[in-house]
């Protein structure tokens, strides 16, 4: 057997999992490759750290493959679901998603940098899905919310939720519906509607087959942010799918 370089052979030992590599040599060569690698790894433990570098790059590759697939198939249901509610401008040739829960604290923080970049950027439209992931009262503050769309008071209901720092409790609930002059016994009656639980559960679905596992979590083109981040982030993603 001829003797491949150092480096060439661990990349080999890497990339290959250890049954692919004993179909692929010979037991001679196996060991050859083995003592081979065994060596340069004695003789240089930064071979190791550059060859797993590598490894988690071409994972991280497969891993945007995968998700470019699933937004790819998903668009119709993310992007253009006629009966989510929508921040920013309705019309607006920009269009990003917004994973949110009504008692994340990480969503709090970030509903003012949302209405900064709504400010900023007038031809963004933002696509909100309601994802109670944290508990009863998630999903009580979501059911309120998805009511209150009836009655076209989803948005100031979202701004309240948004701002409160209080749980979402029914008498809290109730009590801001009030406040915003909506109609509570209507609202509290439609809340427990099967149209309103089946856009819960298409929402968690969604968010299952993007593998979004909290909130918040921003889509926008062909990027899925998790986490709170600031707005300069946001500006550059609006920027990017705007030219793209």
């Amino acid at each position: 057997m001829t003797l491949a370089p150092r480096r060439a052979l661990l990349a080999l030992a890497t990339l290959l999992p250890g049954a692919a590599l004993a179909q692929a040599l010979t037991p001679a060569q196996r060991e050859e490759v083995l003592g081979l690698l065994r060596q340069s790894l004695r003789d240089d433990p930064s071979i190791l750290r550059e060859a797993l570098a590598g490894l988690e790059q071409a994972e991280a590759r497969d891993r945007e493959a995968a998700q470019g697939r699933a937004l790819a198939q998903h668009a119709d249901a993310l992007f253009r679901d006629a009966g989510d509610p929508v921040r920013g401008n309705p019309q607006g040739r920009v269009a990003m998603v917004e994973f949110f829960d009504a008692r994340c604290g990480y969503c709090k923080q970030m509903h003012p940098v949302m209405e900064q970049l709504l400010a900023r950027e007038r031809d963004l439209r933002v696509v909100l899905k309601d994802l109670p992931i944290l508990g009863p009262n998630s999903v009580l503050a979501t059911r309120a919310l998805l009511a209150a769309q009836r009655q076209n008071g989803y948005g100031p209901l979202h701004d309240a939720l948004m701002r409160l720092r209080e749980d979402t409790t029914e008498p809290v609930l109730r009590r801001e519906a009030e406040r915003l002059r909506l109609d509570w016994p209507r609202l509290r009656r439609e809340m427990e509607e099967p149209a309103v639980t089946a856009r819960i559960e298409r929402n968690v679905t969604l968010a299952r087959a993007l593998e979004i596992q909290g909130t918040p979590a921003f889509i926008i083109g062909t990027t899925i942010l998790p986490g709170a981040t600031d707005l300069a982030t946001l500006q550059g993603l609006v920027a990017r799918a705007r030219a793209g």
